[in-house]
């Protein structure tokens, strides 16, 4: 175990790096809750709603 005095050789940018898939991932995510947004815009609530709930019970 170090001392808590120590010095250790950690880069400013260490550990904060983005991959490939990481941002594949978020621009999936953000383009997921865009169309929610925009389905719910455009059909309103109970209509976007029963989308999902008719969408969930044909996959299930």
């Amino acid at each position: 175990m170090q001392p808590l005095s120590a010095q250790q050789n950690i880069s400013p940018g260490a550990g904060r790096r983005l991959t490939a898939p990481a941002i594949a991932a978020a621009v999936l995510a953000f383009g997921l809750v865009a169309g929610a947004v925009t389905l719910w815009a455009h059909y309103g609530t109970a209509v976007f709603f029963e989308m999902i709930a008719a969408g969930f019970s044909a996959c299930f």
